[in-house]
């Protein structure tokens, strides 16, 4: 069972392009802010086995974006943690892993969607990091069809040896975090993944901050 946090930071205001300290994103809500070169982002999970979908832009031109593709091709591997560089389509540096408390992610499967859950379960109006993600990057000039595979913080998925894919409970603890490094100047979408199957049977919160300054 999810536990809550001892302390509840305020939630988020998805007017403000600058969040600063911690903030919260409530179960299956999303947000979208800058982050600015060599600043960091910590994306906390307060309550443990909460999945968040991250998606970046290019601050100058949205039409640059984070790319699974590029990255497992530069990075050699589809297990990113500490250390591992997220790349933009345009084989640009975006983000640098440079903290990974929990150690698995994914970076295969695209953010759950209004379809998905229709065509998958049978299921109508169900809540979206899809359409999270749309509404909130909307203002940035971000497109629905823009909107590409996610980096899923803290979202478990296996791999068998005939190449079949099962989504698993994930492996993050409360207070669990990933933090990124940004190496040009992003727009980044958030959500809370509103996927009961994806978060071990129920939803939460996810934490946020971004952390200026040089890492002690």
């Amino acid at each position: 069972m999810k536990t809550a946090a001892l302390s509840t930071p305020p939630a988020v205001d998805p007017a403000d392009p600058r969040p600063v300290g911690r903030r919260r994103i409530p179960a299956k809500c999303g947000t979208a802010f800058r982050l600015n070169a060599g600043e960091r982002l910590r994306v906390i999970d307060p309550g443990g086995q909460q999945v968040s979908d991250l998606m970046c832009y290019a601050a100058d031109d949205v039409r640059e974006y984070l790319s699974g593709g590029r990255t497992f091709d530069y990075e050699e591997t589809i297990l990113l943690t500490t250390g591992n560089t997220l790349w933009s389509n345009r084989s640009r540096k975006f983000l640098r892993i440079t903290e990974d408390t929990c150690g698995r992610h994914d970076f295969l499967l695209t953010p759950c969607s209004p379809e998905m859950y229709r065509i998958l379960l049978g299921v109508d109006d169900h809540p979206s990091c899809f359409v999270n993600l749309r509404d909130n990057l909307a203002s940035y000039g971000v497109e629905p069809d823009m909107i590409p595979t996610t980096f899923n913080c803290f979202m478990h998925v296996s791999f068998q040896p005939d190449g079949r894919i099962s989504v698993d409970p994930p492996l993050s603890k409360p207070g669990d975090l990933i933090e990124f490094e940004a190496l040009v100047d992003l727009v980044v979408g958030l959500t809370a993944c509103p996927s009961e199957t994806t978060n071990a049977g129920s939803v939460g919160p996810i934490d946020f901050e971004i952390v200026t300054g040089a890492k002690s």
